[in-house]
């Protein structure tokens, strides 16, 4: 009988069959960096149900920005409106007008600056983790976003021309819209008490501008 001889080499390990998701920041760097269409319609098209948070973190990052916008902003923030109004009802996909499907970020300083937000989700995606999953992408938890957003919004819409007052509440939707895409409800209680916080204080501070306007009077 001859003995059977077991090799000294290595065994190949087995190459797992499954690979992991692509990441949100990676999809979105892939969007960008593709040869095809650079609208919002195509942005819808190709995240479907997500887009909603990420068209809302789009439109709301310009007046997040700690800087005066003297009301050119009010135009995503209608958007934004409207989107947050078809989370209420319940819709799937974010309906657009055929012109604002068409809008385009093709531009070098639109690109440059889904460039620079695509850096700062892969900065979070690194941070954050899952927490309390099960919450999402449910109805009651849809409303409840799509309330928070339209109460914001309506904030930051509302708030005095080059007065910044509308950084908070734009900044408070962004920061949930994130914890959304990502499902991490930690974000999602950060922007929920930012955009709350923004609110407050432009009561009070409009409050304040009021009374010492009456008082002058």
């Amino acid at each position: 009988m001859v003995a059977s001889i077991q090799s000294d080499q290595p065994q190949p390990v087995p190459v797992s069959e499954t690979t992991p998701a692509p990441t949100l920041s990676h999809q979105i760097g892939s969007w960008l960096s593709s040869d095809g269409d650079k609208s919002l319609g195509s942005l819808v098209s190709l995240f479907g149900d997500k887009s909603f948070a990420l068209l809302l973190m789009l439109l709301l990052a310009v007046p997040a920005l700690p800087l005066p916008t003297g009301g050119v902003t009010h135009v995503f923030e209608l958007i934004a409106a409207l989107i947050a109004l078809e989370l209420i009802v319940g819709r799937h996909e974010v309906w657009l007008p055929r012109r604002w499907r068409s809008m385009q970020l093709a531009g070098a300083r639109q690109q440059r600056f889904v460039t620079k937000l695509t850096s700062l989700i892969a900065w979070l995606e690194r941070r954050s983790r899952p927490r309390l999953t099960g919450l999402f992408h449910r109805r009651f938890t849809d409303v409840l976003f799509g309330v928070f957003v339209l109460v914001a919004t309506a904030g930051a819409f509302m708030s005095p021309p080059f007065s910044g007052l509308d950084t908070l509440p734009a900044l408070g939707v962004v920061v949930v819209s994130l914890g959304v895409l990502l499902e991490d409800f930690a974000l999602v209680a950060a922007g929920t008490f930012l955009g709350v916080t923004g609110i407050i204080l432009e009561i009070i501070l409009g409050a304040a501008a009021v009374h010492a306007f009456a008082s002058i009077v």
